[in-house]
């Protein structure tokens, strides 16, 4: 399967179990271990494996192999190794926390508006 494929089924599987701020970062020109990362929350720790189960189940059932799963037992932050598709699936305070989004060079996880620049007056 292709590495568009994997990320598109593993955002889909996100959605179906409702992850909220579901973030696809292509890190190809970062990192020669993953094409994609995708970063996504949910409210508790049962939800977390949820959607790590899902996302496994998914990606399985269209071939893909799972490398490894890590986190599941606290359920805090879950991760899904699919190799060119990496699946973190974090409680909104582990995600603040750590903000992969700015490590990896996109957004940071805090999602608030940003205000407008007052205009210059000449």
């Amino acid at each position: 399967m292709k590495p568009e494929e994997m990320k598109q089924a593993a955002v889909s599987a996100l959605e179906d179990i409702k992850a909220r701020d579901i973030v696809v970062m292509d890190v190809r020109k970062l990192t020669s271990m993953t094409d994609y990362m995708i970063v996504a929350s949910a409210d508790s720790n049962r939800q977390t494996r949820a959607l790590s189960d899902n996302v496994q189940k998914k990606l399985k059932a269209l071939g893909t192999e799972v490398i490894g799963v890590e986190g599941e037992g606290s359920g805090e932050w879950v991760l899904v190794d699919l190799g060119a598709v990496v699946v973190h699936i974090m409680q909104p305070t582990i995600r603040e926390y750590y903000n992969l989004e700015q490590l990896w060079g996109g957004q940071p996880a805090s999602r608030k508006p940003k205000l407008a620049e007052p205009a210059l007056q000449p």
